[in-house]
């Protein structure tokens, strides 16, 4: 491979300047001032010690900054693979802290290891096979979950990490009468001072007279704000001891220590299947964020290039003993708007957050938990996109039942099963679609040479001549479906003569669909019924030449048009 196809970053440096060296630094300072409050948070949803979100910001960002092919995706710790860790770690029913860093750090590595493995399969087109319905679904019952799982640092209550959605409400429910009132007092003046930061104060500091990039960052600031006014009130009052508000405590100060994973094929033999749809989710998010910021500059990212980049970046995660990680939409958006214009502005971010764990640990000290829980719901809040189901039921009724599947199969039996069952509905949808082909009866319209179908215009058609066009290749999963539909027009219309197959819309015929037409020649010769083929292409031409079937075709013919075919055939 070509370096520059292996590391993108080299091609972009070859027409590098000032000018992108400068937004590129300022955006990593704006992403950073997002992904440290960030991190933390989704590493207490994670259910590991906040300190990992930022080990989970270092080494695994900068091997994506080298690696990857989109030029703003910020990879680093997100929601959606968070709660599926503390998910899949919950199933295991570990027994002490350092057995739950232990799976989590062996799920960093499996995923990994699977995202590399499809990129040497060169997998990255498996994006098609999931449905955007099917993601709506699994990412808005997520953030229900993840919205619950954090309602108990809002209400102040001893309730386990990485329960399902069940067993979260049934905790809830039977602590309620021990809700921690300063604690949730706290919680909804958090809420309301993170969405005033995001819908009005961006707008109150474009009209102070800062420059561009001063007004950006603050304007992005608005989480960090609210993590230092919360642990300043907490440390002023000593409102972790008078109010018992949870505060995170001391974070270790220095970088995380590298080290190897061991082999355990017993534990991976058992961590697979969720480590696998880690992965898959990890790809399928990151992909879906990233084309839709790529599309923007006019660009284009490459999937199988991002298979290796995010696998690195987990690898990364595991070496670094931290957890799983994906591309974040808020950040990625964040580090586009803030002008990022290279990967750099990642490796900026990351040492950021290098810098943050060196020199800055201390301030975070009486952080509340509390603050962290409303980070989480307020950043996910946007994924709960209920809207979809009517607008999918109004285009395509199997599109939205794909999407309530998902949806209801994630919030009754958990992330895992959820999404094995809408990558199964997904691909039911698929077959589902590949054999039932849209088929027409078709007429002519008025004088002209069009032919349209007979059930949406009006149009002339023939008694004894029967012209169907079938709008899709022709192979064994759709055949017999075919044949059933031709069969069916021509008993309902049994003064039928001639049936002109139109496959202006067939670009490829096998061997069974061959075999099938070969074998209609008989049925309609009992019907006394000539079959004509109209508009073949040259390769499907190609392909029935031979065969058997053309052959057998005399007396019927192939038109070069369906006007030829009708004409001769009606003069007949």
């Amino acid at each position: 491979m070509r370096l520059n196809t292996v590391l993108p970053l080299q091609h972009w440096l070859k027409s590098y300047s000032k000018t992108a060296l400068i937004n590129d630094f300022i955006a990593g300072i704006i992403a950073t001032i997002v992904m440290v409050p960030q991190g933390m948070a989704y590493a207490l949803l994670a259910g590991v010690p906040a300190e990992y979100g930022l080990y989970c910001a270092i080494l695994p960002t900068l091997l994506y900054a080298l690696l990857g092919s989109s030029r703003s995706l910020s990879v680093g710790p997100a929601a959606l693979i968070s709660i599926m860790v503390a998910s899949s770690i919950g199933a295991l029913n570990p027994q002490s802290e350092v057995e739950y860093l232990h799976y989590a750090v062996n799920i960093s590595f499996l995923a990994g290891m699977f995202l590399i493995a499809m990129r040497l399969f060169r997998l990255g087109s498996i994006t098609n096979f999931i449905s955007m319905p099917v993601v709506s679904g699994f990412t808005s019952a997520s953030a229900i979950i993840i919205t619950t799982s954090q309602l108990k640092h809002i209400f102040g209550l001893p309730v386990a990490s990485g329960l399902s959605f069940n067993e979260t409400l049934w905790q809830l429910g039977t602590h309620v009468m021990d809700i921690n009132y300063p604690t949730l007092f706290a919680g909804i003046l958090a809420c309301v001072g993170l969405w005033y930061f995001k819908e009005h104060f961006p707008k109150l500091v474009k009209r102070m007279p800062f420059p561009t990039w001063l007004n950006q960052a603050m304007s992005k600031a608005g989480p960090m704000f609210v993590v230092l006014i919360g642990a300043i009130l907490v440390g002023a009052f000593d409102l972790h001891e008078t109010a018992n508000i949870a505060i995170v405590g001391l974070i270790p100060d220095g970088l995380p220590s590298l080290h190897f994973i061991a082999i355990d094929l017993a534990l991976w033999k058992s961590i697979a299947l969720p480590s696998f749809l880690i992965a898959l989710m990890c790809f399928v998010t990151s992909i879906t964020v990233g084309t839709s910021l790529a599309g923007k500059r006019k660009e284009r990212i490459d999937a199988n290039q991002e298979l290796l980049a995010l696998g690195a970046a987990n690898l990364g995660a595991a070496l670094s003993g931290t957890f799983a990680l994906a591309a974040s939409m808020s950040r990625s958006a964040v580090n586009h708007s803030a002008g990022a214009e290279t990967t750099i502005a990642s490796m900026v971010c990351a040492l950021g957050v290098l810098m943050t764990l060196l020199f800055l640990t201390p301030l975070f000290y009486f952080l509340p938990l509390v603050v962290l829980g409303a980070i989480v719901i307020m950043s996910v809040s946007s994924l709960i996109e209920l809207y979809q189901i009517k607008r999918c039921w109004k285009l395509n009724k199997a599109d939205a039942y794909s999407l309530l599947a998902t949806f209801s199969t994630v919030l009754v039996f958990g992330i895992e099963i959820g999404i094995c069952v809408g990558i199964i509905g997904s691909v039911i949808l698929i077959i589902h679609r590949a054999s039932h082909p849209h088929i027409a009866i078709v007429g002519r319209v008025g004088n002209s040479e069009h032919f349209r179908n007979i059930e949406r215009h009006d149009v002339q058609i023939d008694k004894n001549v029967l012209a169907i066009r079938v709008d899709e290749s022709i192979y064994f999963s759709n055949i017999q479906c075919i044949e059933d539909f031709i069969f069916d027009a021509c008993y309902k219309r049994p003064e039928t003569r001639h049936v002109v197959l139109i496959f202006s819309s067939v670009s490829f015929v096998d061997t069974t669909a061959v075999d099938a037409l070969d074998n209609m020649l008989s049925k309609f010769n009992d019907l006394h019924v000539q079959l004509h083929l109209a508009e073949v292409k040259g390769p499907v031409m190609d392909q029935l030449q031979d065969s058997q079937f053309v052959t057998d075709l005399t007396p019927g013919k192939i038109f070069f048009t369906t006007d030829e075919a009708l004409k001769s055939l009606s003069s007949s």
